[in-house]
This record gives C-alpha cells, structure tokens and sequence, in this order.
C-alpha cells in the first residue's frame, strides 16, 4: 500500500513538472512573439524628440564661412543602435527662407540613452564638400539617410546626393558613426553606368537579427537592398557599395511593389527603414503617398504620406508574400500636419530594437522627427 502511495505521489510530482515546463516553455514563447510585431506602436508624448536649433554652427569646407546647418528643419533620420545608446544621423537644412528643395542638407549626430530625449554632436558628420563627390551632392547636399552595420562593425549609409539636378543613391561607410567615407553613386559602376544619371533614392538594405544586434544579410552570398521612391526596385551586391539593379527582359528597372488605386499609396511607394528578415519573411516598412487625384484613398487626406508594410519571400526576395492594405502610421499630431509639407508625413526612415521594444523614427511634414514606439 505504501509503494503504491509513494508511485502515485511520484507519477503526480511528474505530470506537475511537465506542466510547469510546458508553462515555463509557452511564456517564454509569448514573450518573444512580440518581438515581430509591428502593428501596435504608440508615438510617446515627448513627440517630437529633435528639432532644429539655429545656435549650432560649423565653417562649411566650400563656402569658407560658418553657417548655421539646422537652423532651417531636422527631419528623415537614420538610426543605430551603438554602445547601448540609440543613435540617430538626421537631415538637417539650413536657410528657412529657401523654398522646399532649395536648400542645403547635412547629415548630424544625435544619441540618447532612452531612445526619446537626444544629444546632439555639435558639428554635421556628412555634408558636401570639395572631394570627387562634390558634382553629385553639391548645393543640395546629403538627404534622407538609412544605416545598416556588418557583423564587424562597419557602418554603411545609403544616403541622398543632390546636385539640384539629380537626386542620386549614394554610399559612405564609417567606423564611428562620426568620420564618413564617401563611396559615391551606388549604381556608379553597373551595367556601364546606365543607371549613374537616372533618379534614384531610398535604399533600405536588407538585414537579420543576430540576438538583438540588427546586421546586414546575405542572402544566396548577396546583399539585397530594396530602393525606390515612386516603384520599388530590388538590387545586388557583393560588397554593400557597388549595386546591380534588377532588370525585366527588357533590360528596364523591374519594380516589386508599385502604388495601387484608392489606396494609400496611390501616388507613390517609397522604402523605409532597412529591411528585416523575420519568421514572416522580408519585412519593409514603406512611405506610400495617396495621390491628389481622383485615385486617391478616400480615408486619407490627399497628399498625405504615411507608412505601410510589405512582406517579401527570403527565398524570392522579388515576390510578395504580404502587404497592408491600410497604413499603420499616419500624420495625427499638430507637427506631422504642419512646417514644410503640410499635407501631412510620417515618413519612416529608422527601426531599431532597443530596450526590448521597436523604435520606429519618421520625419514629421519636412520639419521635426518623431518616434512610434512598440507596446
């Protein structure tokens, strides 16, 4: 009779922990589930958490005279996580008297240690200058940067070059997020330099998540990077500066996702932040602007930009798997629907994870930048 006690007590104290176990195992589960997703991201009160400032100054290598290079807007950043420290690198413009386009654009330094409240670096860290590159991005400056790391550290920005002509993809890579080595047009060298005066912006390079450090990723020995700002384009490299432009039979820039009628994106489609493999698969953050037009998305005001999502094959990073059909951040706030382009922006550019949430960091109507923030 006590063997028999003593078996049943012991096959009992089993079954508990295997459901304890089981418990232990499905919590830990759920607790990683959010991690992918991207849906409930909140804009804390603090919105907006960088702003331009007409006390900083810096002697500008061609002019020879100091200028004041926020004095203007700060807006469309770049964003990294480094040294447990957010870090972003912002567009800043410096003449508020200039029409939109018409000024110049430097790229500043801004970290913090809470992903809300910045400090700024004192002095612009990319900006035109009287290098090789000078024809390229000289008067318009350097825009609306996107930042991926190697696994060994390096930085790499796909940034805008304008010469108020052509905007132009460009590369620069650095060390320290503060000295910056141009590189020059990303499509400079591919097929003979077809693509080396077409317009071309936005590139958002595909990444992974190795635990929570976000690097760039390979994929069939590759790096890809989706860019585009009316369709989307996919391209190819081997070593994050030279890029190769996926072509249709026609020997035509082959888009992957284009803007689609009476919908958000109806006038046009254009990357966010880097993109991110997931158990999903690709995940891209885009700007969709809806069209002024009689094809616009009647349950978002005209001209407005805002952010959607899409979802591409790993295997066929040219398919799509996925994409909203609504937007999932749109211009609510008074700044978002004032300064410069006051249609209304959100326009995402950033996406970090950073104290076990996701960062997601627009530039709010050419003026300000703001953050959403997972819940």
């Amino acid at each position: 009779m006590l063997s028999y006690y003593l078996e049943t007590r012991l096959i009992m104290k089993k079954k508990i922990f295997y459901l304890l176990f089981l418990l232990l195992t499905l919590s830990c589960s759920n607790q990683q589930s959010p991690k992918w997703d991207f849906k409930s991201f909140y804009k804390p009160a603090e919105n907006p958490v960088l702003r331009g400032d007409s006390t900083y100054t810096f002697i500008d290598p061609i002019k020879k005279e100091a200028v004041k290079w926020q004095k203007a807007d700060v807006f469309n950043p770049a964003a990294i996580v480094k040294n447990n420290k957010v870090c972003l690198l912002y567009r800043s413009e410096d003449n508020p008297a200039a029409i939109l386009g018409g000024r110049t654009s430097r790229i500043g330094l801004a970290y913090s240690d809470d992903g809300i409240h910045f400090t700024k670096y004192p002095e612009p860290v990319l900006y035109p200058d009287s290098s090789e590159f000078m024809k390229y991005d000289f008067p318009g400056g350097c825009e609306d940067p996107r930042i991926v790391q190697t696994e060994d550290s390096l930085y790499v920005l796909a940034y805008t070059s304008w010469n108020y002509k052509i905007a132009r993809l460009s590369i620069a890579v650095s060390r320290d997020l503060i000295h910056w080595e141009k590189k020059g047009p990303a499509f400079a060298k591919a097929y003979d330099g077809k693509f080396l005066d077409i317009w071309s912006k936005s590139g958002s390079i595909i990444t992974k998540m190795e635990g929570n450090k976000i690097v760039a990723a390979k994929i069939n020995g590759k790096y890809g990077m989706y860019w585009g700002e009316n369709f989307v384009n996919l391209a190819w490299s081997d070593n994050l500066t030279d890029w190769y432009p996926t072509l249709n039979v026609a020997g035509e820039l082959k888009p992957v996702i284009s803007p689609r009628k009476n919908k958000f994106d109806s006038q046009l489609t254009e990357c966010g932040p880097p993109s991110l493999i997931t158990d999903e698969g690709i995940v891209m953050f885009y700007n969709g602007k809806n069209s002024e037009g009689d094809d616009s998305d009647v349950r978002v005001p005209k001209g407005t930009y805002s952010v959607g999502k899409v979802v591409f094959d790993v295997k066929n990073p040219e398919t799509v798997i996925s994409r909203s059909d609504t937007c999932l951040l749109r211009p609510t706030l008074p700044h978002e629907i004032s300064g410069q382009y006051k249609a209304g922006t959100t326009f995402s550019e950033a996406l970090v994870y950073f104290h076990d949430k996701w960062f997601l960091y627009y530039g709010t109507a050419d003026s300000f930048v703001g953050v959403a923030i997972s819940k």
